[in-house]
């Protein structure tokens, strides 16, 4: 299946296949997780430190030879427009989870790993922030995030041509498929 294809009619505003070994992978963004400026450190089982350490996590995704990386763009009213990018990263990341159903749903979840931007937020509260289960059924849907995996988002420019930063007022989003061949 062209996955890419999937990605832009499903609404991306890019998308483009890769080798998983042009991605830039930097242990350190897992500092600006534990600064917790989104306030999921600790209480997101799809978020460090649940989510597993960044070595195991990194040769994970190196374990898949493609990436199909795929970003949306949202305009914002102006810089300050928090309401409009949670607003863009919930559209983005549900974007991210139907294409996820139709991955998982031809390759497996053995087959294929799916990132998205941000923890998961499909639960208005984690059960990792009372030490309860995932509640039955989401689990499966959950999806972690890029940086959480030591992704490098601002370098997928350097091997897509997709920007990270595009112009005033904007937010853009980024999200990737992995599969094996």
């Amino acid at each position: 299946m062209d996955y890419t294809a999937l990605c832009l009619e499903l609404g991306a505003t890019k998308a483009e296949r890769i080798p998983v070994d042009l991605l830039v992978f930097q242990p350190s963004l897992r500092d600006f997780c534990r600064q917790n400026a989104c306030g999921r450190y600790g209480k997101n089982y799809t978020c460090p430190p649940h989510i597993g350490e960044p070595d195991v996590l990194i040769a994970r995704v190196k374990a898949y030879r493609t990436a199909v990386l795929f970003q949306n763009i949202y305009v914002l009213e102006d810089s300050f427009d928090f309401e409009g990018m949670m607003d863009g990263q919930r559209n983005h990341n549900e974007m991210t989870r139907i294409a996820a159903c139709r991955v998982y749903e031809r390759e497996g979840r053995d087959g294929a790993l799916v990132l998205a931007a941000g923890g998961c937020s499909l639960c208005e509260r984690c059960g990792a922030s009372d030490g309860t289960d995932c509640p039955a059924g989401l689990k499966d849907e959950a999806l972690s995030s890029l940086e959480a995996y030591c992704i490098n988002v601002s370098k997928i420019e350097e091997v897509t041509g997709m920007k990270y930063i595009n112009g005033e007022n904007t937010v853009t989003f980024f999200s990737g498929i992995f599969l094996a061949d």
